[in-house]
């Protein structure tokens, strides 16, 4: 019974160690090419005295040490050291105890070599062959004569294991292993010719390895650059084995991003389908079969009148006519009223486009096109906290290049947002420069620097809840508006003016309880500003007298309207 206790203090020794052991990648890979393992082993010998093989009631236990270095995916080079006894009785005046000091070196043939397994499988069977020094230290009696010796022998070792991975670094391995010390004699068992294999021992070992190092992982979605085939991907974004987002229907846009992630499309349309490769998405086309224009929802117009051909009644008219609703020739036009609209053009804040004068004469934006600008806000990514544009958001932003020149008569407003991780000043600058780079970037595509104007809150205005990372992702955006030209921008009817400083607009954002006391607090600073008026002192000392109360509802009145008006 006390050798079972001693026996589980040991085994429980390796796993005592695991929570405190940092965590790495799921296996031992080039990237990690070091392990270190702990282990405890059962040795059983084998020679004059018998066998002792397989017999763990008889078997003595020995703490060991295991270092392990990856060459390659089916070879590893191994080294053990264990500390240990053999013993044998025959009798008080026949028996021995030889203490054991082992090193070997080997090599270990892991199975989990990507043919028959990979290598990060769960179970990774090995083979395991070496050689190394075992130093065998005896003490005991042979029929009553000392047989006291000390001697070193070469040790040839072969066995086999397997290792299980449990993830986060950690892997359990058991093994069997026959040990040879050539021509050793650890029974002290006189021999006028000693055999090469007369004494020997198998060792049974369980353990625990800790892979050592960090792979390197610069977009942390935990696949090591080196096996990362999508290194950039944005974070919080669940990826496959190669570090790559899923992409279901295999059209090169990964659905994270695809609008329809079940189709086949193009990365300009962010994966949706385009039969007629006339730009404009089948669901946005109106002639999904015939390629078109984009301002007319994808459909044709053979004599740039600006009517699709299925509406068009002339659709030969000479190019430069002016034209009605049903794309014949007017006369209707005057100087008036330049784009044939119904709103005069002293009136008309777009005078060559035609538009409702519900929209002072300009074309409306159509809902599809609003729609896009929405869904663009999650398809435009930064380097971590960098200004860089990610190359995955350049085809989001050709499309609003696009909706621009559809749309000559409007203005562009960029509004950049950041998390609130790391210093304020820090994320208002950054949510600055990141609409710069998008307002950069649609400049050099030819857009008029004074038609996009740009803004930057900083961590002001979460859209969700900054405790959780998928929270704080979609916190750091940047955001698009299109309004007419020369109109208020729409952030600041949003947002606010943009903050000057980070700690100044950091409050208000956060702090309306606070106003509230504040204002709470007003009435009583106010009344003793007003005691010491013309009127208050003598009504303050006196306030029985009702002579006054003509004048006690005048000044009362003041002081209760701001109350309630103020939340």
């Amino acid at each position: 019974m006390k050798q079972f206790v001693q026996t589980f203090r040991l085994l429980a020794l390796p796993l005592a160690l695991l929570p405190a052991l940092p965590h790495a990648a799921q296996a031992q890979t080039p990237d990690r090419r070091a392990s270190l393992g702990l282990n405890i082993s059962a040795l059983q010998y084998q020679g004059n005295f018998g066998s002792d093989y397989w017999k763990f009631d008889r078997s003595s236990y020995a703490p060991g040490l295991a270092v392990n270095l990856y060459l390659t995916r089916g070879l590893d080079l191994n080294t053990q050291v264990f500390f240990g006894e053999l013993t044998g009785n025959r009798s008080p005046q026949t028996r021995f105890t030889t203490t054991l000091v082992n090193a070997n070196l080997g090599l270990k043939l892991k199975l989990n070599n990507g043919w028959a397994l990979k290598e990060n499988a769960f179970f990774q069977p090995y083979l395991l062959v070496g050689s190394g020094w075992s130093y065998a230290s005896r003490t005991g009696l042979n029929d009553g004569e000392r047989i006291d010796e000390d001697k070193g022998y070469i040790d040839v070792m072969g066995g086999a294991g397997i290792n299980l991975r449990l993830g986060g670094g950690v892997g359990l391995f058991v093994q069997s292993t026959q040990h040879m010390p050539m021509e050793a004699n650890f029974d002290g068992v006189p021999e006028t010719n000693v055999p090469r294999w007369a004494d020997r021992f198998l060792q049974h070992t369980v353990g625990l390895t800790f892979n050592l190092g960090q792979a390197s992982d610069a977009d942390e979605d935990g696949v090591p650059d080196r096996q990362d085939r999508c290194a950039n991907t944005p974070p919080g974004v669940e990826v496959d084995d190669n570090g790559c987002p899923p992409d279901t229907d295999n059209d090169g846009v990964a659905d994270y991003r695809d609008n329809c992630p079940n189709e086949q499309g193009t990365a300009d349309l962010q994966g949706c389908p385009d039969k007629d490769g006339d730009g404009v998405g089948d669901a946005e086309d109106t002639c999904p079969e015939v390629a078109g224009k984009a301002e007319l929802s994808g459909c044709p117009d053979t004599d740039n009148d600006g009517i699709p051909d299925q509406e068009d009644k002339c659709a030969d008219t000479p190019a430069g006519a002016q034209v009605d609703a049903s794309g014949c020739p007017t006369s209707n036009v005057t100087e008036s009223d330049s784009d044939a609209d119904g709103v005069p053009n002293e009136t008309d804040r777009c005078p060559n486009s035609a538009g409702p004068a519900s929209n002072n004469g300009c074309p409306e934006i159509k809902e599809e096109t609003r729609k896009r600008l929405q869904e663009a806000t999650q398809f435009i990514g930064f380097e971590r906290n960098k200004a860089t544009l990610l190359p995955s958001s350049y085809a989001t932003l050709d499309t609003i290049a696009q909706i621009l020149n559809q749309y000559p008569d409007y203005t562009l407003s960029i509004t950049g947002h950041t998390d609130s991780q790391g210093p304020a000043a820090f994320n208002l600058r950054l949510s600055r420069e990141r609409a710069a780079a998008a307002r950069s970037y649609l400049t050099s595509k030819g857009i008029a620097e004074g038609r996009i104007q740009q803004r930057g809150y900083g961590p002001l205005h979460p859209v969700a809840d900054n405790a959780s990372e998928a929270g704080r992702v979609r916190n750091r955006r940047v955001e698009f508006d299109l309004f007419l030209s020369g109109s208020a921008n729409p952030a600041d009817a949003k947002y606010g003016t943009e903050p000057t400083t980070a700690p100044a607009q950091a409050k208000p954002a956060k702090a309306a309880p606070t106003k509230k006391a504040a204002i709470r607090k007003a009435p009583t600073k106010k009344a003793p500003a007003r005691k010491p008026a013309v009127r208050r002192p003598s009504a303050t000392k006196a306030s029985p007298p009702r002579a006054n109360n003509t004048r006690k509802p005048a000044t009362k009145a003041p002081a209760r309207k701001p109350t309630p008006r103020t939340p």
